[in-house]
């Protein structure tokens, strides 16, 4: 049966607590199968409704030489970003990188979900991180990159937001043994000549249905997941490639039209790539709204990265 994308990152971190007897998870009620009862309620510590203890303790801990990670939830994402961002961002610099830095923001994102409203639906806070120097930003889209990524930012000496959206299992299978997946280094999924495709979690599920039609219409889609946001200077040169060679870039961003992460990307290729296509489709800069069929005409689907491709390559 093939693991879960929780399942797996579970299982790294697993891993990981046994290899360093000093890895301590904070959390709040997603409470990690298992862990507690293995390593003790000091070293996974259930903690109270309160995001800015949870992650203020995590980064103390690490400051002290004390690897450490911070389970919050998707309603919560944003909670901790002055933390991150006046102290978890900027401390190590501060002391001309003499300091480590080992902390994990573990946050679950929120998806755009039908009856969850705009404080539960509203996506793309990973680009708000992603803009803070001095924090690596990762986003695994299948569970072989999650629990590979996860022991790389566990193992990583500057703070890292591992972003997790809800996807299904896919891709390749997850070893059981611990493995590393590097930060700052796209996946091409799929090879292709007539476009590139670029998105991350969670519009890869939408992308990846978009290229299997694209393909029935006889269409070469090049399909890149840059699985990490931040920092982009790895990431670009993969996508800088197959957009010399296709011309066209398309992107696709399950968070807000302004300033999402894809606007950037873009904006990085157009200063590399002279003469090329670009289009970008994001969610509309609105709250996502309650009602399913407001929400799932709002978000962008595979319908709309086709019917987009299709345009850019007739023209």
């Amino acid at each position: 049966m093939p693991k879960s994308m929780s399942y797996a990152i579970l299982e790294a971190i697993r891993g990981e607590m046994r290899r360093d007897k000093l890895l301590t998870l904070f959390y709040e009620y997603q409470r990690p199968g298992g862990l507690e009862a293995e390593f003790g309620r000091w070293r996974v510590r259930s903690c109270a409704i309160d995001e800015h203890w949870i992650v203020g303790g995590v980064m103390g801990m690490s400051m002290i030489g004390v690897p450490a990670i911070a389970h919050i939830p998707s309603m919560a994402t944003f909670i901790p970003y002055e933390l991150m961002f006046n102290h978890a961002g900027k401390l190590r610099h501060m002391t001309g990188g003499q300091a480590a830095f080992p902390m994990v923001l573990w946050a679950d994102m929120a998806k755009r979900w039908a009856f969850q409203a705009g404080q539960h639906a509203d996506a793309g806070l990973e680009s708000s991180y992603a803009r803070l120097a001095g924090l690596k930003v990762v986003i695994p889209s299948n569970p072989y990159d999650a629990k590979g990524l996860m022991i790389t930012a566990i193992r990583d000496v500057d703070p890292v937001v591992f972003c997790q959206y809800p996807v299904p299992a896919s891709g390749p299978d997850v070893p059981d043994e611990a493995y590393t997946v590097p930060i700052g280094k796209a996946a091409v999924r799929t090879e292709g000549k007539d476009i590139t495709i670029v998105g991350y979690a969670p519009q890869t599920v939408e992308i990846a249905k978009a290229v299997r039609q694209l393909k029935n219409d006889g269409i070469s889609a090049e399909f890149i997941d840059p699985r990490t946001l931040a920092p982009l200077e790895g990431v670009m040169p993969t996508i800088i490639k197959s957009v010399k060679k296709t011309g066209k870039l398309l992107t696709s961003d399950e968070g807000s039209y302004n300033f999402c992460n894809c606007a950037e990307i873009i904006a990085r290729v157009a200063e590399a790539v002279r003469g090329a296509q670009f289009k970008r489709l994001a969610f509309p800069d609105a709250p996502p709204p309650g009602a399913p069929e407001m929400i799932n005409y709002m978000r962008v689907d595979a319908n709309d990265i086709v019917a987009a491709a299709k345009k850019m390559v007739k023209e």
